[in-house]
């Protein structure tokens, strides 16, 4: 699983914070595996505490962590995965129309682990049932949503779009996971 780095939006930098990273692969068939780590000023941050595994709402207004994961077609998934164990699954039918709560093959395992400087959040996510995520080409949009203590969001993704962060927004998706060797491929020219 080799590491991609996040970056700040221009517009929420988060000094205390020296880098965001991810390694994601595929776990079988329709699972993903996510590895967020952020490395800085722990103390910086509001960090959620752990909780029983569950399902919530909301989770993006605070520390967490996001992936978005798009097939062929308009539609796409969007997972929410906090550090406090709590996670969110949506379905959009195109860019932010249609919102639905998807139904995960398997509640996600989020394990976390921290030390002085680093915060590492390890996910297993199974996916919906659907053949085109178990075996297809994805393009996935990675990022993170980092509160400070003061309550600034410091938004972080593999590739920002022009104007306010924008996770959802079709530049976003810029790592392609292939079907057959599950080997992340960054991609260099922006999707249309």
């Amino acid at each position: 699983m080799p590491d991609v780095a996040l970056v700040p939006h221009p517009s929420t930098p988060c000094g205390a914070i020296q880098g965001v990273t991810v390694a994601v692969d595929r776990a079988g068939s329709g699972a993903l595996r996510l590895r967020y780590a952020v490395r800085g000023d722990l103390e910086s941050l509001s960090i959620p505490a752990p909780c029983e595994p569950r399902r919530a709402d909301g989770l993006w207004r605070h520390t967490c962590f996001e992936v978005f994961v798009r097939t062929e077609g308009p539609g796409y998934l969007e997972l929410n995965l906090s550090p406090s164990g709590e996670w969110a699954a949506y379905a959009f039918e195109d860019y932010r129309q249609g919102m639905a709560p998807a139904e995960l093959s398997a509640v996600p395992r989020i394990d976390v682990r921290r030390n002085a400087d680093t915060l590492v959040v390890d996910a297993l996510v199974r996916l919906p049932s659907a053949p085109r995520l178990a075996m297809g080409m994805m393009r996935l949009a990675l990022a993170a949503v980092l509160e400070a203590r003061d309550g600034r969001i410091s938004y972080w993704a593999l590739r920002h779009a022009s104007g306010k962060p924008d996770f959802h927004h079709v530049e976003s998706f810029a790592l392609r996971l292939d079907g057959g060797t599950g080997a992340p491929q960054p991609e260099l020219e922006r999707l249309r």
